[in-house]
């Protein structure tokens, strides 16, 4: 692979869903347009995936997390906005999650690069629209059916 990152980084990312709608980050700039993500990011030294997934959803959605069962692990090339151009290698970790019943979508202290605004999007909308990885929409159908096997291998 060209432009490789010598480090591999876990990355954590929560599934929160709530009356059929998914919780997403809705990013634009860095040349790639609109598209959406899941709420997370890199584990820091030190820190456990559960404390590396509640700091990322205070700093990118304001709140919180209940954070529940492992969902899937998968290893996803992460093409970054760099100069050269460059690919980082994650392992990626899904966990099923919780938001407070009050909470409304809100950027946090700390939004993630580029990200423009939290929202709600039901999930028979995710094939509209670019949500990346791009396979995860399809996972996270299955993950929330329980089909998934745990280990993804590698997602694009």
């Amino acid at each position: 692979m060209e432009n490789l990152e010598p480090d591999i980084r876990n990355a954590v990312r929560a599934l929160v869903v709530r009356d059929g709608s998914v919780l997403l980050l809705k990013k634009d700039g860095g040349g790639q347009g609109e598209r959406y993500a899941l709420p997370g990011g890199s584990q820091d030294t030190g820190e456990t995936l559960i404390q590396t997934l509640d700091r990322e959803c205070q700093e990118e959605i304001g709140t919180s997390v209940e954070i529940g069962e492992l969902l899937y692990v998968a290893d996803y090339f992460k093409p970054r906005d760099t100069m050269p151009a460059s690919t980082r290698h994650l392992v990626e970790f899904l966990f099923s999650c919780n938001v407070p019943a009050s909470y409304t979508p809100v950027n946090g202290h700390h939004p993630d690069k580029h990200q423009i605004e939290v929202v709600w999007m039901r999930l028979e909308e995710l094939d509209q629209v670019t949500l990346l990885p791009k396979s995860v929409a399809g996972h996270l159908r299955g993950a929330l059916a329980g089909r998934e096997d745990g280990y993804l291998g590698l997602i694009d």
